[in-house]
């Protein structure tokens, strides 16, 4: 692996000589930005305090800063840890920066610019000069970030990464006087905030209170602090009023969760915003937006289906990048796109996608995935094979996509040899590796492994590299449907006919009304054993004198005949 790609463990201390346990000091999460956009693995950030703003002409541009790789959840919440190794990629096929990362704003498209810097050699440079020039643009509170970049670019320029020439030197220094009045702000606010709300809670203004908790939430999570912001938004829970309110919880608690990393509780909060009666003014645009939460938590659970669905049912409202703080209407079409054709069949695929009208405007901004879609229904697997292939490095370079491409990719790999071989009886296997673009040998492993695991019920012929469908008789096995069907159906008429034959001789015992219970009010065979009182007697006896008639009667008919 690269070294300029290799996270420094050490942390950045912005201010030299500062102590973390100050009254005066405001807390500012670390940035956990290089574990938490590594989606794969889960891991803790240190916080890095920001104490009273000083001079910065100290600051090592060598120590990593807090996008380090890594520490404690900043939710305080476990969270599963997937450690899937870091694909570098050379450079990607049709990725262009500039409009990539346009589709995105706030902490989302720093993150992604980060994200490529740190997995793509030939954009880090890039990368790192957009996501600076963007944390100046927006005069960000969040400072030890823009130093740990600053950090990132001069490393990538003292190995001589693509682009390093076209660097200027303003990007490769630090801007101190900058940096200490950020710092100096965010203080200032922070204690202003917490003040107001702590004047609110002595007042019991529940209202106020509430507006307190979110204002204080959204500079946290300026600042960078995601675990004080999302505190500070779960805190408000108990102040809210209307359903205006619950919605903006949850928006507020979904947003901060997904930037932590923590998709089971974006899970949980979008339930509860679905479930509020009245959603919100703009109800559409905020039913897509949960859509999208709940698309992206349930990709990054390995919930393809449930994903592909959510992704399905956002409506056009999202299409103008409404949501771009978290994900794009591009992003859209390839995470719903790639999960269906993982895990819809035929019929679904047809009726959930191709015919999806609202889905289709999606599409059109990524016209190779409507390709590849259509390819896959068509059954032209040479062509959707080309088009994964060229995507492939661009995808790998996606912040939530990134870990589950291998896992996408096999699926619709299978899906299609599935596909191929169910209208046949016998497949030559060498045509057939030749439309997969892969080799005989190869192929017979995929095969064997689909039907082992009973997904393709089939044998291989190796000697003729031949796949031979398992035959059955489908004449045979409906005559022998029917005719267990017609044996049940005789059976239950015989028993029909001899309960009316039995209910029309009298062959039934009535009790008294009330006396017996159940669903046949009292009615019960004449072998049915009856207590010995004297009504019962003399009923039993009626009954035997009706059986001994009936018998009679059968009797004179069978000897007349």
């Amino acid at each position: 692996m690269d070294p300029r790609l290799s996270p420094d463990p050490t942390s950045l201390d912005p201010t030299p000589g500062y102590t973390p346990a100050n009254n005066n000091t405001m807390d500012t999460s670390a940035d956990n930005h290089t574990a938490n956009m590594d989606s794969d693995m889960y891991t803790d950030s240190q916080p890095a305090a920001v104490g009273t703003p000083s001079s910065l002409s100290n600051v090592p541009l060598t120590a990593d800063g807090p996008g380090g790789s890594g520490g404690a959840d900043q939710a305080g919440n476990s969270k599963r840890k997937r450690f899937v190794k870091v694909v570098e990629v050379d450079a990607p096929n049709n990725l262009d920066l500039d409009a990539y990362i346009a589709t995105y704003k706030g902490h989302t498209k720093v993150n992604r610019l980060e994200f490529i810097a740190d997995r793509c050699p030939s954009l880090q440079v890039d990368a790192l000069k957009l996501a600076i020039t963007e944390l100046r643009i927006t005069n960000t509170l969040h400072v030890s970030r823009y130093i740990n970049l600053v950090r990132k670019l001069n490393e990538a320029v003292k190995f001589g990464a693509p682009g390093s020439g076209s660097v200027s030197s303003d990007l490769l220094t630090v801007d101190k006087a900058w940096a200490d009045n950020q710092m100096l702000k965010a203080k200032q606010q922070t204690d202003l905030l917490e003040g107001e709300l702590k004047n609110y809670k002595r007042n019991s203004i529940k209202e106020s209170i509430r507006m307190g908790n979110i204002e204080l939430g959204n500079h946290y999570y300026a600042c960078g602090d995601l675990t004080s912001a999302h505190r500070s938004y779960s805190r408000t829970r108990d102040y809210c009023t209307t359903s205006k309110h619950i919605i903006e919880l949850c928006m507020n608690v979904i947003k901060a969760s997904i930037e932590l990393g923590n998709f089971p509780h974006v899970l949980t909060y979008v339930v509860k915003a679905e479930s509020t009666p009245e959603v919100a003014q703009d109800k559409e645009v905020t039913k897509a937006k949960l859509k999208a939460a709940s698309g992206l938590a349930n990709l990054d659970l390995s919930k393809y289906p449930a994903a592909a669905r959510d992704f399905l049912s956002i409506g056009e409202e999202l299409v103008g990048n409404q949501y771009g703080d978290v994900i794009s209407a591009n992003d859209i079409a390839v995470y719903g796109g790639l999960c269906a054709l993982a895990s819809f069949n035929r019929t679904e695929l047809k009726r959930l996608v191709i015919d999806n009208v609202g889905f289709r405007q999606y599409l059109e901004l990524e016209p190779h995935i409507r390709d590849l879609i259509q390819g896959f229904y068509n059954s032209n697997y040479a062509l959707c094979l080309d088009i994964m292939d060229k995507w492939k490095n661009d995808y790998l370079l996606d912040l939530h996509l990134h870990s589950h491409i291998e896992a996408l990719y096999t699926n619709i790999r299978k899906k299609a040899l599935i596909q191929f071989s169910s209208p046949f009886l016998t497949v030559d296997l060498t045509k057939m590796a030749k439309s997969f673009s892969t080799a005989v040998p190869a192929l017979e492993k995929e095969l064997v492994s689909l039907i082992i695991g009973g997904q393709i019920e089939a044998r291989i012929d190796s000697q003729q590299k031949i796949l031979w469908a398992k035959q059955t008789n489908k004449r045979s096995a409906i005559f022998d449907r029917s005719t267990a069907m017609g044996q049940d159906y005789e059976r239950e008429a015989k028993a029909l006919v001899l309960r009316m034959q039995m209910m029309n001789h009298g062959l039934v015992v009535k009790g008294p009304p009330g006396e017996r219970g159940g669903p046949n009010d009292g009615e019960h065979s004449f072998e049915a054993p009856h207590p010995r009182g004297g009504r019962d007697r003399e009923m039993f006896a009626g009954t035997r004198a009706n059986v001994s008639s009936f018998l009679s009667s059968f009797s004179r008919e069978r000897h007349h005949r």
